[in-house]
């Protein structure tokens, strides 16, 4: 079975590809369509939370405001906008393309599973067995960013664009995929950055990053993560500063990553030369 993997030609290893992507769009269609039925929990609870003043995290905002003495000056009382669909098939385009967002989050540790098992064979034995973690780590990774993207960075958003205005005159009606795509922006984004750590290990393991690297631009990833923060949240030195310190802890965690991974590969190196 080896024998014949190792003897696979370039056509076989897409005919290979081809069949992991396709187990891996049926699985996020599945449940995609699971997410399509549940349509009421979606978006009256999940997708609109956001929107409502007892939202968890403007509970805590508000509690944080208070304890440092504050008063309320960080409590919500009301979302002055309205959500409205302009187009004739603007709610059911919504609800499709946010079921399949949906199925594709749940779905990600299995996607990961399939690429790791396209990947895998190509890897030596030690290398399967370090990296056998792989799938957990970089799906808690992605979820944990997917949450931060939703509790802390869609809330932060929402709130100041929500109240933002230039005119009395002016009322603030958001189309129904303008707040979708916020909203789809901030999870994704910040799942995909969450896996910072991972690409990091994989640079490092064929030799584009050293943690020598990463320490010595650190203050470049510092103006980085800064006005990435400035993209993905309000321009209020509040809401940036929350986004940037789990982004640099991430990036510190990146360069631990890194020196151990070079670590492992240095005394790897090292082997041959010691048995001779």
């Amino acid at each position: 079975m080896d024998k014949n993997t190792n003897e696979m030609s370039f056509l076989d290893h897409l005919e290979e590809l081809r069949w992991h992507l396709i187990r891996s769009c049926l699985a996020i269609v599945i449940l995609a369509s699971a997410a399509f039925i549940a349509k009421d929990f979606i978006f009256d609870t999940i997708i609109f939370g956001p929107k409502k003043i007892d939202f968890p995290t403007y509970k805590w905002f508000c509690h944080l405001s208070e304890t440092f003495g504050q008063g309320d000056s960080f409590c919500i009382s009301e979302m002055p906008f309205r959500i409205q669909s302009r187009t004739v098939a603007g709610q059911f385009s919504a609800h499709l393309w946010t079921s399949i967002l949906a199925g594709f989050i749940v779905a990600f540790p299995y996607v990961i599973f399939e690429f790791w098992k396209f990947v895998s064979p190509g890897l030596h034995e030690n290398e399967r067995k370090n990296a056998r973690g792989f799938i957990f780590i970089s799906s808690l990774l992605f979820f944990i960013g997917v949450l931060f993207g939703y509790y802390v960075v869609t809330p932060l958003s929402i709130n100041f664009l929500g109240n933002y205005t230039v005119s009395g005159e002016v009322f603030n009606d958001f189309d129904l995929s303008s707040y979708i795509g916020l909203l789809r922006a901030s999870v994704l984004a910040s799942g995909l950055i969450f896996e910072l750590p991972i690409i990091i290990y994989f640079l490092t393991k064929v030799g584009i990053v050293t943690p020598m690297f990463l320490r010595k631009n650190r203050k470049f990833a510092l103006v980085i993560v800064l006005s990435l923060s400035a993209i993905i949240t309000p321009p209020d030195i509040v809401s940036q500063i929350i986004v940037s310190i789990p982004l640099l802890i991430l990036y510190e965690v990146s360069i631990f990553i890194s020196k151990f991974t070079h670590r492992r590969i240095e005394k790897e190196m090292r082997k041959p030369s010691s048995t001779q």
